[in-house]
């Protein structure tokens, strides 16, 4: 078992000690803020729906700045990703947060099961799409495909108040293919099925479309089963690609 950040009675997590962390960090503020845009800056937050402000970097300058920022590291351990990622949280600007993801993504093998405390913290904290996919596809996904005990975890997930923990979820298995465990993911879809909220219903139709790509067959006959519970926008995604 690795050393994640634990939880304290606020809420927030605490932060393990990382020489390694503590340079990226240093590197990453100067390098990242010395190109800051701040007029696209702007453009982005109206974009993102004012979830936070940002620097105004482009994705491609954006990860050539990381590889800068990386450069001549070793590679980390569970602690260094855990202080890597909540260091970043705690930053205001967004892309410190898409850094902190990126990180997580290359090095989501490094991670135990014990992580999984800490990436509930970070799709609930400051949540938006666009960090909260990533490590629901990638880093939780990453997580249960190698210790399948955490499926009992994506469980209690689905049943969450919190619309950004259900949703990932839902889309943690979107990268599984033939290892999906269709049972369980056509049961989640069920279970959220008359959730009012859109991003809820965009993640069952876009889990089920994919999925589709594996067994179009199952998900053809499971959405002619649930129509009548299924949101339209949800059975819109799924049969996309595959017609009804």
């Amino acid at each position: 078992m690795g050393v994640t950040a634990s939880g304290t009675s606020d809420g927030r997590s605490e932060m393990p000690g990382s020489a390694l962390a503590d340079t990226l960090l240093e590197r990453l503020t100067v390098t990242y803020a010395a190109s800051a845009d701040p007029e696209r800056a702007v453009s982005l937050r109206a974009y993102m729906k004012d979830i936070a402000p940002f620097l105004g970097l482009t994705t491609p300058d954006r990860r050539a700045l990381s590889r800068v920022v990386l450069a001549g590291t070793p590679r980390p351990d569970e602690a260094d990703c855990t202080a890597v990622a909540l260091h970043c949280w705690r930053l205001p600007e967004r892309e410190y947060q898409y850094f902190a993801v990126d990180y997580l993504r290359r090095n989501v093998r490094r991670l135990s099961s014990g992580f999984l405390p800490v990436a509930r913290h970070l799709v609930s904290t400051v949540p938006w799409w666009d960090t909260v996919d990533l490590l629901a596809c990638h880093v939780v996904g990453g997580l249960v495909a190698a210790d399948p005990k955490l499926r009992s975890d994506m469980d209690a997930w689905i049943e969450d108040d919190n619309l950004w923990v259900a949703r990932t979820a839902l889309l943690h298995q979107l990268r599984h293919k033939e290892a999906t465990d269709a049972e369980r993911l056509f049961g989640y879809c069920v279970r959220q099925s008359g959730h009012p909220d859109f991003f809820i219903r965009k993640a069952i139709g876009w889990c089920l479309r994919e999925y589709a790509k594996t067994d179009p067959e199952a998900v053809r006959d499971f959405v002619a089963r649930e129509r009548e519970r299924l949101a339209p926008l949800s059975v819109r995604e799924a049969l996309r690609n595959i017609g009804p």
